[in-house]
């Protein structure tokens, strides 16, 4: 099952019908070109297309798109806190586009420490990839894949917002101001991605 976001709406492709508010079947890429219309044009908020073959979904689905990978993390301190920045007045986890030379690991590193001025961030376990869809200004439709990593901090607190990448604030907040703060102003991804974190810390 992939959820991938577009503006705030979700598509989800699975193996089966899912109980959202549209449903289609999968019958070719037409099918993905009436979904995608549909969550960018109508008041559609959720949509579902679904084929017991997902592997061949998922493979038709990204020939629509250019693909960028991305990479970032999900960082704790020694009092269990996560870090997050504020970027164009949303709060974000710090993340960043792949350089071709590296691998998923270091790209998350080196945008952690770039965002948020941290040294020393200590990589632990891979936990998700999250999907969303974007247009580029040239018309190019981008299929974003931003791959996550729990990471730990207990060093010297040296953050500071990376001021010329539009990052205005960086700040660690518990479990309460997540909720009051953070998802009240925030992506479906980074709350998806928070949720599977926690998820993976339950079990």
């Amino acid at each position: 099952m992939y959820k991938v976001f577009i503006n705030e709406k979700k598509l989800l492709l699975s193996k089966n019908a899912q109980n959202l508010e549209k449903t289609i079947r999968y019958e070719n890429s037409t099918t993905l070109e009436i979904a995608l219309d549909l969550l960018q044009n109508t008041s559609t908020s959720e949509l579902n297309v679904y084929d017991e073959n997902l592997d061949l979904l998922w493979e038709e689905f990204n020939k629509l798109f250019r693909k960028i990978e991305a990479a970032g993390g999900i960082v704790n301190n020694a009092s269990g806190d996560i870090l997050f920045i504020k970027r164009l007045g949303k709060w974000d986890l710090p993340k960043g586009k792949m350089e071709k030379s590296e691998s998923r690991e270091e790209s998350a590193i080196r945008e952690i420490e770039e965002e948020t001025n941290l040294r020393n961030v200590v990589l632990k376990d891979f936990i998700n990839t999250t999907y969303h869809i974007y247009t580029e200004r040239n018309g190019d439709r981008v299929l974003k894949y931003t791959h996550w990593f729990e990471m730990f901090f207990d060093g010297e607190d040296t953050s500071k917002p990376q001021i010329e990448e539009g990052i205005t604030e960086v700040a660690w907040k518990n479990d309460e101001s997540i909720t009051s703060e953070v998802f009240p102003n925030t992506f479906k991804n980074i709350k998806l991605i928070l949720s599977d974190f926690k998820d993976s810390k339950s079990k």
